[in-house]
């Protein structure tokens, strides 16, 4: 057995396995609004991370995707109650001033009566969102974009270079903030005006997303040799088709607007094209990788787990499993035995994942 496939052998795990294992983790939360089950893949997202992340700047990003999460609940909540009707239930909690509205938006109404179904009903539909948010928030703590940056194929590896300048900007965020407010109280200012606080944080990660790109490209990244122009049409043609049947076919499997063979059979011909079309662009990049990342034993574990989550997640949502879909707002919902069994397979990276060196990787 390689070294590399070995549980306790410390390494940095593949990036592209950590956002697989959250991308199917985010899809089983995309299946349910059950609130039990929500908040366990929340706390199944959390306890890996905890129990996987390094020191790198980007491993303190999950607080910060909670806290967007629980904006987007708060923002969901808001919104119900101003725009709610008593046609959603007839639990009425307060009753808000009314604005008057002119007779072009009638049906619409701002104010009002507030009803317990309507706010809970809010409350479940934006955990459902700020749950596949912090999913995502995970893959951003647990990999490091600049090491995913070399996994990727020459046909993207130009966009690729945007996007590690953009995911470097967004964890930085986080790793100034933290900086000024320490600087803050330690000259004995325990408050600080929005102004004080965002123009430093944003004057500092763009700095440092700027000597990125510059570094970047006095290495060499992004130069391309010569090809066809027709090849070059041909490859941006499959891509845009293919990318176009990725997003159709995850935003039907996700929202359920499309049947599910339809949905997959759009993904399927989606990733087709551009699986074809990365072989073909793959020509216009000629670099080699110093030390690449191995794909072992732990990667194909963890990318089980997360595809086992949400296998059993649509899996009981195709068979109509009662608990994943509320009856209502006020009912108690049953808590299924097999998605519960599938997220908490999702567990599996904080074991079999290798130990990582507690430092930044990059």
């Amino acid at each position: 057995m390689r070294a590399v496939d070995r549980l306790t052998f410390p390494r940095a795990l593949h990036p592209g396995a950590w956002w697989l294992w959250a991308l199917g983790m985010a899809v089983a939360a995309s299946r349910t609004r059950n609130p039990v089950l929500l908040g366990l893949i929340l706390a199944v997202t959390g306890f890996v991370v905890a129990a996987r992340r390094t020191d790198a700047p980007w491993a303190h990003s999950y607080a910060a995707f909670l806290k967007l999460g629980l904006v987007v609940i708060g923002l969901r909540v808001v919104l119900q109650a101003l725009l709610s009707t008593r046609s959603q239930g007839n639990t009425v909690l307060f009753t808000l001033p009314q604005i008057p509205l002119p007779d072009w938006a009638n049906g619409v109404k701002l104010g009002g009566e507030v009803t317990l179904e309507a706010l809970l009903t809010a409350l479940y539909d934006g955990g459902q969102l700020a749950v596949m948010l912090c999913c995502v928030g995970a893959a951003n703590a647990l990999a490091s974009p600049r090491r995913l940056l070399k996994s990727l194929p020459g046909a993207l590896y130009e966009i690729g270079v945007a996007c590690v300048v953009a995911l470097t900007f967004a964890p930085q965020l986080v790793t100034d903030a933290r900086r000024i407010r320490a600087a803050r109280r330690l000259r004995g200012r325990t408050r600080g005006s929005f102004r004080t606080t965002a123009m430093p944080v944003l004057e500092g990660a763009l700095d440092r997303s700027v000597e990125l790109a510059a570094a970047m490209d006095s290495r060499g990244y992004g130069r391309t040799a010569h090809v066809p122009q027709a090849q070059r049409r041909l490859t941006a043609g499959c891509v845009l088709l293919g990318l176009l049947g990725i997003l159709l076919g995850v935003y039907a499997l996700l929202t359920e607007s499309m049947a599910f063979p339809l949905a997959a059979s759009a993904l399927a011909i989606g990733l087709l094209l551009a699986l074809g079309a990365m072989a073909i662009g793959r020509q216009r990049v000629t670099r080699t990788r110093y030390r690449p990342d191995p794909w072992a034993l732990p990667e194909w574990l963890v990318v089980a787990s997360g595809a086992i989550a949400a296998g059993a997640m649509v899996t009981a949502a195709a068979r109509g499993v009662p608990g994943l879909l509320l009856a209502g707002p006020l009912v108690v919902p049953p808590v299924p035995l097999v998605p519960v069994v599938g997220v908490l397979i999702g567990l599996a990276p904080a074991v079999v994942a290798p130990p990582q060196v507690r430092r930044a990787i990059a």
